[in-house]
C-alpha cells in the first residue's frame, strides 16, 4: 500500500526558510505526479506546487518565485524549498500522489484528482 509521510514544518518568523520532506513508501510508478496542498485554518484546501516524472512543474501564484518543488527518485523522497515565507503561509502541508501517464498539464487539464495522501506537517510563520 502507498504510504507518505511529510516532516520538515515548524515555526518560523516571516522572511525565513523552511524545507518540507516527505517520503514515499510503496510507491513506485514510472509515471506519476506528485503534489504539496495546504489548508489554513477556515480557509479551502489550496493546490501549492506539482511535480511530474519528467520533472514538468506547477506552482500557485501565491507561492511563484519563492516554494521550489523537488523529488529524489531514487530515495522516493518530494521536497518542498519555502523561502521569504509570510504570515499567509501558514497552514497544514500535505503531499499527494498519483499514476498520471501523461503529465501535469494533461492530469490538471481533465480535473482529475489524487489517490493518496499524507496526513500533514504544520507551518506557522509569524510576523
Amino acid at each position: 500500500q502507498v504510504q507518505l509521510a511529510e516532516s520538515g514544518g515548524g515555526s518560523v518568523q516571516a522572511g525565513g526558510s523552511l524545507r518540507l520532506s516527505c517520503a514515499a513508501s510503496g510507491y513506485s510508478y514510472s509515471r506519476h505526479c506528485m503534489a504539496w496542498f495546504r489548508q489554513a485554518s477556515g480557509k479551502e484546501r489550496e493546490e501549492v506546487a506539482s511535480i511530474d516524472s519528467d520533472g514538468g512543474t506547477i506552482y500557485a501564484d501565491s507561492v511563484k518565485g519563492r516554494f521550489t518543488i523537488s523529488k529524489d527518485n531514487a530515495k522516493n523522497m518530494l521536497y518542498l524549498q519555502m523561502n521569504s515565507l509570510k504570515p499567509e503561509d501558514t497552514a497544514m502541508y500535505y503531499c499527494a500522489a498519483v499514476f498520471c501517464p501523461y503529465g501535469l498539464e494533461y492530469f490538471r487539464s481533465k480535473g482529475y484528482e489524487y489517490n493518496f495522501w499524507g496526513h500533514g506537517t504544520q507551518v506557522t510563520v509569524s510576523s
